[in-house]
């Protein structure tokens, strides 16, 4: 299949990006330093640009079977408004001109998803250290949420960077801990998640 993702050259776009190559799909990367991407593939088209240019986002989103949104915050701790806004451009366009399905990463620390971290994580330091990052996952889920676009949105509460199981358990009620690329790239076929969130751990 043709995979649009924004967002491939941070640490999980870049898990994104080999694990859908290794998969026999035709990958374009939309990154904006794409000397991070370290990724060469004959299967691989990069394209550079910023999300935040709404010109740019509109001539990307065109011809392909599903879009994946990598996009993390551009400073931690603070919002970053050109992320959000990128979100906006991106539903916009696919809303226009397609592809109608969208797989975003987000974040278990949401109000909605939170009390599945614990009280620790939970209730203290995703709510005080983390509500500015928590804030524009919000607003950005709830651009897609709102949209007319057959998505999936991903919450992890933790990433890693461990080897693949190949194992992993997801739902609305689950506990622990990282994202799996791989569950990701099943969605684009898979309705069980369409048009619902989605908690997930290995």
């Amino acid at each position: 299949m043709k995979l649009l993702i924004f967002g491939a050259s941070g640490a999980t776009g870049r898990l994104l990006v080999s694990a859908a190559l290794a998969k026999g799909h035709a990958v374009t990367a939309f990154v904006r330093t794409p000397g991070k991407l370290a990724i060469s593939h004959e299967n691989l088209k990069v394209i550079v640009g910023n999300v935040a240019d709404r010109q740019a986002v509109e001539r990307a989103v065109v011809r392909y079977d599903a879009v994946f949104s990598c996009l993390g915050v551009g400073v931690p701790l603070k919002r970053d408004p050109a992320v959000v806004a990128g979100i906006g451009f991106i539903v916009a366009a696919m809303q226009q001109a397609g592809p109608e399905r969208l797989i975003y990463l987000s974040f278990l620390g949401v109000r909605d998803g939170r009390r599945q971290l614990g009280l620790l994580l939970g209730n203290i330091i995703v709510p005080l250290v983390l509500r500015n990052e928590v804030t524009d996952h919000e607003v950005k889920e709830s651009l897609v949420v709102q949209s007319s676009l057959d998505w999936t949105i991903v919450r992890p509460p933790k990433l890693s960077n461990g080897a693949a199981t190949g194992e992993f358990r997801h739902g609305n009620g689950i506990r622990a801990a990282s994202l799996l690329p791989a569950f990701m790239l099943a969605q684009i076929n898979d309705t069980t998640y369409s048009r619902r969130t989605v908690s997930i751990l290995r």
